[in-house]
């Protein structure tokens, strides 16, 4: 978690470098530090394995090593040091955005998401916490649900299923669907710091690192599907 007495330091990462200026220029009225540009993935990795940014702004496409890759070697489960990356995308041209999630990404944001959005999602991601966009998120999982058939067979992940509670399962479901935290309290009947417990055990319990990896698990598993 980043120290609440100093601006959130930001890496910005994109090869077009009129986007670049218009996120160095969003992120700096807000208060924040950008402490730097990459414009392709291996000055990405570079830059925020120097600077050590609280989040890292990660476009895909990008010449060289591309985005994904860098997300990969700057938080996949090889990192030392696991960096916290924003992805941020244009959804209905980008295949690659599932995979990098898997990656290690703690969200994502389209690239028409406006500047308050923009910087709520870097300030949701330096907290520690992940950002999926909750009106795409069953759209953008649901559109690569092929990729994400379990690859061993069935009934390898009842164990670990097995050790949620039944209320624990139900919010699983709800988070894979895109709900926020208010609208599970709400579907549930309960408070939003009861749905933050469940949320804190189900990443326990099953041994992941965020929201993200809870919403892969959950439609790998076929807890939901892409009709719902």
């Amino acid at each position: 978690m980043t120290d609440p007495d100093r601006p959130v330091r930001v890496l910005v990462c994109d090869d077009q470098a009129l986007v670049r200026a218009g996120y160095a220029t969003i992120f700096t009225g807000y208060g924040f530090d950008v402490v730097g540009e990459a414009a392709d993935g291996a000055a990405a990795v570079r830059l925020a394995r120097e600077l050590e940014p609280d989040v890292v702004v990660m476009d895909v496409h990008m010449p060289g090593v591309d985005g994904i890759e860098a997300t990969r070697l700057l938080a996949g489960p090889d990192a030392t040091s696991p960096a916290k990356v924003l992805v941020v995308t244009t959804f209905h041209t980008d295949e690659n955005v599932y995979e990098a999630l898997r990656a290690g990404a703690s969200g994502f944001l389209l690239k028409d998401a406006t500047p308050d959005q923009l910087v709520e999602g870097v300030r949701t991601v330096a907290a520690g916490e992940s950002l999926l966009a909750p009106s795409v998120t069953r759209q953008l999982i649901g559109r690569y649900a092929t990729r994400i058939k379990p690859a061993a067979p069935a009934g390898t992940d009842d164990t670990a299923l097995a050790a949620l509670t039944p209320r624990e399962l139900e919010a699983l479901t709800l988070i894979a669907r895109g709900l926020s935290n208010a609208e599970i309290a709400d579907e549930l009947v309960v408070s939003r710091e009861t749905v933050k417990t469940y949320v804190s055990r189900i990443l326990t319990k099953l041994d992941l690192r965020d929201r993200v990896q809870a919403v892969v698990l959950a439609y790998r598993l076929g807890l939901v599907t892409a009709d719902g």
